[in-house]
C-alpha cells in the first residue's frame, strides 16, 4: 500500500492543478505521520471495533491522506474519525440504507464524498469498503483499501497521461 500512496502522491503533485501545501509539493507526499498502535487501540476501543489489517496497514504508514483531486475524499487522521451517524445523520435519512447504520467515516468529513468502513455484522461477514456522494449515486463498493487506491491511481494515471 505504501508504494501505490507514494505514487498517488507524486502523480497528484505533477499533475494536479490542486489546493497541496508547500510542504506535501516539497517532499511528494500527501500523507502525514504515522498513526501510533496506541492511538489506533484507542479509536477502536471508542467505537467499539477492531478494524480490517490493511486500514490498520494504512494509518501505521500514514494518519490521514490529503485528497490527490477533487473527486476523491481525504482520509482523516485517527482521531477524527466516527460513525457516520454522528457526523452526518441526514446521509443516513436520506438513502435509507441500512449499512449506513454503522459506517464508520474514514475519509471525507466536511466534503463532498466520502469514505466508508462498514463493520461486518457477524463473524461471517467481511468488512465493506464504499466510496459515497450525493453526486455520485449509490455506494462504489471495493474489496478492500488496496484496490481503492489502485482505483485512485489508475485514474490520475489514465487521466494525465494518454
Amino acid at each position: 500500500m505504501n508504494t501505490i500512496l507514494i505514487e498517488i502522491s507524486k502523480k497528484a503533485i505533477k499533475y494536479e492543478n490542486f489546493n497541496f501545501t508547500s510542504q506535501q509539493i516539497k517532499n511528494n507526499w500527501l500523507g502525514n505521520i504515522a498513526a501510533t498502535e496506541n492511538q489506533i487501540i484507542e479509536k477502536e476501543t471508542e467505537l467499539g471495533v477492531k478494524f480490517p489489517d490493511d486500514y490498520r496497514t494504512f494509518l501505521k504508514i500514514t494518519n490521514g491522506f490529503s485528497a490527490p483531486n477533487d473527486i476523491e475524499p481525504s482520509f482523516e487522521n485517527v482521531e477524527r474519525i466516527d460513525f457516520l451517524k454522528n457526523i452526518d445523520n441526514s446521509t443516513i435519512q436520506a438513502y435509507v440504507l441500512v449499512e449506513l447504520e454503522n459506517a464508520i467515516i474514514v475519509g471525507g468529513i466536511n466534503e463532498e464524498q466520502y469514505f466508508l468502513l462498514l463493520p461486518p455484522s457477524n463473524e461471517n461477514e467481511k468488512w465493506k469498503y464504499w466510496k459515497f456522494a450525493n453526486w455520485y449515486p449509490g455506494e462504489h463498493p471495493f474489496e478492500n483499501l488496496n484496490e481503492y487506491f489502485e482505483d485512485v491511481l489508475e485514474f490520475i494515471t489514465n487521466e494525465y497521461e494518454k
